[in-house]
């Protein structure tokens, strides 16, 4: 039998009233034979909590409050000429001069003929690393101000003097000066630190001072193309803007790395974070604090990653080391090395790459004798060389990587889809014209380069081209090397064998 839908209804309030009724009149005479739900609650181990390294470390967490009292020349510069351009000149340009000296007398004055008070440029993170007032922050959150002031746990605010920095490897230390004793913490050892390790991060995420995010280490050994010393430490802690600086904590409250960069397409964070390798650190720290500044060695050379394939044509079992592309007018040079060796361990510690070198011989006091591993002719010998200290000009520094690469009459080398002839300025031959589906062309070799040496053995005809791949095939191998001059830079590239 069907039931209309006004005696449906009709029915549904009939009971809802009895229901309600029930729930109504229910006294003492009244109960109910089941007893009442339990709330849930999960019996077994507990998962572990932050909150004791949390609440040991945070006190030594402050936030970095930067201000100046200089103008922005870039927007100033931008805002007269209707575009960039002028802040890109170097800073002795005349020019640059000018405008900067035109901006400086058009500064607003107060009425005592002063400039204006400093007005806040940038804020970061930072920690104590000692208990009269020693703190680790981020160059690039201090590299714009004139003054400085830290916010301490308790909401103290104090001002702080910037003792040195270190663009290179974007850390500078500041002071705090104060008859208080400050709760500090320590480096880690970061040689020990596992990709998956726990991790705490404590900051300033956009001005949230005592911000505290978890997490785990991601990677190790991250470029990021920041820098020849980059080997970042990646987390998946929260880490956003403001958090620069700040610490990276293990489960013994010790820092692990410093936060200083994440990746993000929407300029918040997504779980990728960078920080600077607690050894790092504590290495320019140390120096800042005793000399305001770093000092590193350098052994002057060019050079580039040594990839399978010119690993192959050297004879080296694997792809590891660093290939002198030139070893420039310094130590290194002076010592023996040549360009076309490959360098594959400094004082017996192995060198993994170009990068890996580079951040060896800047670790190494100006002045020590440090024992290069050189791999020459199919075989490793060694050379002993005086480290210098690094010039402060960035263009002679050394770790400069390279990236992954008869007269009058030319010839053509058709399995090679090169056309070349003998330079008129010295050794080596000149590259008139190349075929562009070509190994050569792959390899970056274009029009005007001059192909100076092939495996190591300077060239200046042809056949002496064709002789030393004639050689290599004997040898057994797939690759010949040829070091290739390219506007004034020198670099090598493996160039397979034709199979013909």
């Amino acid at each position: 039998m069907q039931i209309s839908p006004i005696r449906k209804t009709l029915a549904a309030i009939t009971v809802s009233t009895a229901l309600a009724g029930t729930m109504f009149f229910a006294g003492p005479g009244f109960s109910f034979n089941s007893a009442q739900a339990k709330p849930v609650f999960v019996e077994g181990v507990q998962q572990q909590s932050f909150a004791n390294v949390v609440e040991q470390v945070k006190p030594a967490v402050v936030s970095v409050q930067v201000k100046s009292d200089k103008k922005n020349e870039e927007q100033a510069f931008s805002g007269f000429f209707g575009g960039p351009g002028i802040d890109q000149l170097p800073d002795d340009h005349p020019l640059k001069r000018f405008f900067k000296d035109f901006n400086e007398h058009q500064r607003p004055q107060n009425r005592r003929g002063q400039r204006g008070k400093p007005r806040p440029i940038a804020q970061g993170s930072g920690f104590f690393i000692s208990e009269d007032g020693y703190i680790v922050t981020n160059n690039h959150v201090v590299s714009d101000g004139t003054t400085y002031s830290v916010v301490l746990d308790d909401g103290t605010e104090l001002d702080a003097k910037l003792v040195g920095t270190d663009p290179r490897t974007d850390l500078a230390v500041l002071k705090v000066n104060d008859k208080r004793k400050f709760v500090y913490v320590d480096f880690a050892d970061d040689s020990k630190v596992r990709v998956g390790d726990w991790v705490v991060a404590v900051g300033n995420p956009f001005g949230l001072g005592g911000t505290v995010t978890a997490g785990i280490v991601s990677a190790r050994g991250r470029d990021i193309g920041a820098g020849v010393y980059d080997d970042f430490i990646q987390i998946d802690a929260a880490v956003n803007r403001g958090n620069s600086g700040g610490p990276t904590f293990n489960l013994n409250g010790q820092v692990v790395g410093i936060n200083t960069a994440i990746f993000s397409p929407s300029g918040g964070n997504v779980g990728i974070a960078f920080a600077i390798p607690s050894s790092t650190a504590k290495q320019v720290v140390d120096q800042l604090i005793k000399k305001g500044s770093v000092e590193r060695g350098w052994i002057g050379v060019q050079i580039q990653p040594v990839t399978k394939e010119i690993a192959d044509s050297i004879g080296l079992k694997e792809a590891k080391g660093a290939m002198v592309a030139d070893p420039l007018d310094g130590p290194a040079a002076k010592a023996g090395v040549k360009a076309g060796d490959a360098i594959i361990s400094v004082n017996g510690d192995e060198v993994a790459d170009a990068r890996d070198l580079a951040r060896h011989i800047a670790n190494i006091t100006p002045g020590e004798t440090a024992t290069l591993g050189i791999w020459r002719d199919g075989k490793q010998t060694d050379i002993k060389v005086k480290i210098a200290a690094m010039p402060k000009d960035e263009n002679k520094s050394d770790g400069k990587v390279i990236p992954n690469g008869e007269s009058g009459s030319s010839e053509t080398l058709d399995d090679y889809g090169l056309t070349v002839t003998p330079s008129e300025d010295g050794p080596g031959l000149v590259v008139t014209n190349i075929d562009p589906d070509s190994d050569a062309a792959e390899k970056g070799i274009r029009p005007g380069d001059v192909i100076m040496s092939v495996n190591n053995r300077q060239v200046k005809k042809v056949s002496e081209f064709v002789d030393a791949i004639k050689e290599a095939k004997k040898s057994g191998r797939t690759a010949v090397l040829l070091q290739v001059e390219s506007n004034g830079q020198n670099r090598f590239v493996a160039l397979p064998i034709a199979n013909k």
